[in-house]
């Protein structure tokens, strides 16, 4: 066995079993006395001397003293805490030992021949005791202590000294304790730590309000659950013991307002519970109450654990806007209604003292037709227009009342009119029907079923009638049938239609509703004559096919064409020389003025030029404008009266001219009258009144006439008597 790697592995800690299985090993199974000499060692703690303390010896009784074994230590500390002399096996301290860290340290020892290395004895293990000195005073380990005592305590472990401790008075108190060791004995230690002892709070005080009397005010515009104000009860206790709940316990006002307790600040807050008015209760009384919610039993004899006060509240009257005797209208009117008829009267007033009076309108951007009109003192509720169901069936409409005195003050109110059904309107086919008739067509054959229309709606439903009018009732040709479902049957009466004869009939249809008063309309319905084939199938619908030759010869179509040419010839060369006869404009350069003056370049002969007057302009101003020929660098109004034909001017054209005209001024509602103004262009070379336009008369002659009417010629004043127009009537001026 190799003795180096035995005594290598012999470092190491093993039990006392191995340690003789080692022995036996290395001294080949020949036991050997013990000769370790040594006693057990024990070195005191907290050695403060600056040599190395001493600890014991080792020895070896195979030491001759010459040197030749060399001692070695090994373990807990060897080497740190403990060394020892090789040669004489002596071991020391070399570090303040301390047995409250460790109380004890396990070594090993051998002793090797100091020449070979070999082992002279088996290792063997000892132990350093380390012996306690009293060098640590008493110590409390949780310190400082607290504790907390309810005030008014009996005695407990630490008695009190004082039974009517006050927490109210004092809270803390702060106890020092001493512990002694040893007994107390001289040379023992000793240590202190402090016991803080907090009272702990009982409710043994009631709360007490800091005033017996508040005062507070509150707009009369104040919403519900508004804040008035707040009250205040001070309780000496604290936590649970403080916590207290507000009430309201009497007073003129219990249904008016409200409290409520703030947790946090232990604070009662009044709030509004009911809409205020100055003008109805201007002051109110409520008496409040501050009561602890958490009462122990022992200390009712203090008294009651309450306290009351009493809040005088005041309501300030504010500008109110007008308040409405209804949230909401709803009103129903026929739709025949009469203009200026009163369908609803809405009213308001001024909730303030004051009274102010109010004034009424309508919110147009509620009624942009303007159907309606409103007393603006009495609130009355008028149509100004005629109602049209089928046009506008429903109005919504916003009435504005306002105080006169204070403008700003503005409240509105919605009312919805709906506008109910007359029968005002007759029924008319629902399109524009026509039909054909085959020439072979049997009596009794369906041509076209009709259908009508209604605008109204009446509430028992759209019924119609369908009838020939009166003067196609004995037609011989055609009959109606009313299948009584609002539809009719157009049916031949006779056979043998032919298009030589007849090629469209016009059937006028009286077409009749249910209402009150029932109302009618008559439409006409076309038919037309047309050759079919066996199956009943359209060929053609034109006589033409009667009449004209199926083809032309080649000569007759060159002498069609032919003629066509000529015409077309003819009609450029007179229209040619209608340019060349045109005379040319008088060039002004005082033309370039916009403003409203009527200028008139050439004067002829008054009454003797009939082209004075132009009816083509009056009826359609662009005409004249399309008819202008620049001839020059500016334009000049030429008369347009040679294009027009005589024969127009006199009576047809101005006729109609003058009826559309009235007709505008009598239905127009939304512009009052005004005069039409004519423009005459051209006037010829011999005119009575000579220049009508006052910028270019120079004649200062008091008796020129002015008489215009008179001076346009016999036939406008043979129009102003027949028609009877006059200045201002919106007709013709």
């Amino acid at each position: 066995m190799d003795l180096t790697a035995t005594l290598s592995e012999s470092s190491r800690p093993i039990s006392k079993a191995s340690e003789n299985k080692l022995l036996d090993t290395l001294f080949q199974h020949h036991r050997l006395k013990r000769s370790w000499v040594w006693n057990q060692f024990f070195v005191l703690e907290e050695y403060t001397g600056t040599d190395p303390l001493y600890v014991g010896k080792l020895h070896s009784d195979m030491d001759k003293g010459d040197g030749s074994i060399k001692y070695i230590l090994s373990g807990d500390g060897a080497g740190t805490m403990f060394t020892i002399d090789d040669t004489t096996g002596d071991i020391h301290a070399i570090q303040r030992l301390d047995r409250e860290e460790r109380s004890q340290y396990t070594l090993r020892a051998q002793a090797l021949d100091r020449r070979t290395g070999r082992p002279m004895e088996p290792e063997s293990e000892f132990i350093i005791k380390i012996q306690d000195i009293n060098d640590n005073e008493p110590k409390f380990l949780d310190g400082p202590y607290a504790a907390s005592v309810p005030e008014m305590s009996p005695v407990g472990i630490i008695r009190t000294a004082l039974t009517n401790m006050d927490r109210e008075a004092r809270e803390c108190y702060e106890v020092i304790i001493q512990a002694k060791d040893m007994s107390g004995l001289l040379g023992g230690l000793a240590g202190t730590t402090t016991v803080n002892i907090t009272l702990s709070d009982v409710n043994d005080n009631p709360p007490r309000f800091l005033q017996k009397h508040y005062q507070m005010s509150i707009l009369e515009s104040a919403p519900v659950s508004s804040t008035v104000g707040r009250v205040l009860a001070k309780d000496l206790d604290e936590g649970i013991s403080a916590e207290m709940k507000y009430s309201l316990v009497d007073g003129d006002g219990l249904d008016v307002f409200d409290i409520a307790t703030d947790t946090k600040y232990q604070a009662g807050i009044i709030t509004v519970r009911k809409p205020l008015s100055f003008e109805t209760k201007r002051s109110y009384t409520l008496k409040v109450e501050g009561a602890n919610t958490h009462v122990e039993m022992r200390f009712l004899n203090l008294g009651p654990f309450r306290d009351t006060t009493t809040v005088h509240i005041s309501v300030e009257d504010v500008d109110e806007p007008p308040v409405f005797e209804a949230s909401f209208y709803f009103v129903e009117v026929p739709e025949d209604v009469d203009i200026g008829t009163t369908i609803q009267i809405v009213s308001a007033r001024d909730p303030d003292v004051t009274n102010n009076s109010i004034r009424y309108s309508i919110d147009r951007s509620s009624d942009p037709g303007r159907f309606f009109y409103v007393d603006i003192t009495t609130g009355a509720l008028m149509t100004a227009r005629p109602l049209d169901r089928e046009d506008v069936a429903w109005h919504n409409i916003t009435v504005l009342a306002m105080e006169m005195n204070n403008p700003i003050q503005i409240e509105s109110v919605a009312i919805t009119v709906k506008i109910l059904d007359v029968n005002d309107n007759a029924p008319k086919f629902d399109k524009f029907y026509e039909a054909h008739v085959c020439e072979n067509a049997k009596a009794g054959q369906l041509i076209e079923t009709l259908s009508a229309v209604d605008q109204d709606d009446p509430p028992e439903g759209q019924h119609f009638y369908y009838s020939l009018a009166p003067e196609a009732a004995n037609n011989p040709n055609f009959t109606l049938r009313d299948n009584q479902d609002n539809t009719a049957w157009i049916l031949t009466r006779r056979s043998g239609y032919r298009q030589r004869t007849q090629n469209t009939f016009y059937l006028p249809i009286l077409i009749a509703d249910n209402g009150q008063p029932m109302l009618s309309s008559t439409g006409t319905f076309t038919i037309q004559v047309c050759l079919c084939d066996n199956n009943g199938d359209e060929v053609s619908c034109s006589p033409m096919a009667h009449t004209l030759p199926i083809s032309l010869s080649r000569g007759a179509l060159l002498a069609i064409l032919g003629c066509v040419f000529v015409l077309l010839v003819l009609v450029l060369f007179m229209l040619s020389m209608r340019r060349y006869r045109k005379q040319p404009y008088i060039i002004n350069e005082e033309e370039n003025v916009h403003e409203n003056i009527v200028r008139y370049d050439d004067e002829g002969g008054g009454e003797e030029d009939t082209e004075a007057f132009d009816i083509a302009a009056m009826w359609n101003p662009r005409e004249a404008q399309m008819l202008r020929i620049r001839q020059d660098i500016q334009p000049e109004i030429e008369s347009l009266s040679r294009y027009v034909p005589q024969t127009c001017m006199m009576h047809d054209n101005i006729h109609k001219y003058v009826l559309a005209k009235l007709y505008e001024a009598d239905f127009d509602f939304y512009t009052p009258p005004f005069d039409s103004l004519q423009t005459y262009m051209f006037e010829g070379d011999g005119s009575v009144a000579q220049s009508l336009s006052s910028l270019q008369s120079i004649s200062t002659d008091s008796n020129q006439s002015y008489d215009y009417l008179t001076d346009w010629g016999p036939h406008f004043k043979k129009l102003a008597e027949m028609y009877g127009a006059s200045e201002g009537s919106g007709a013709l001026s």
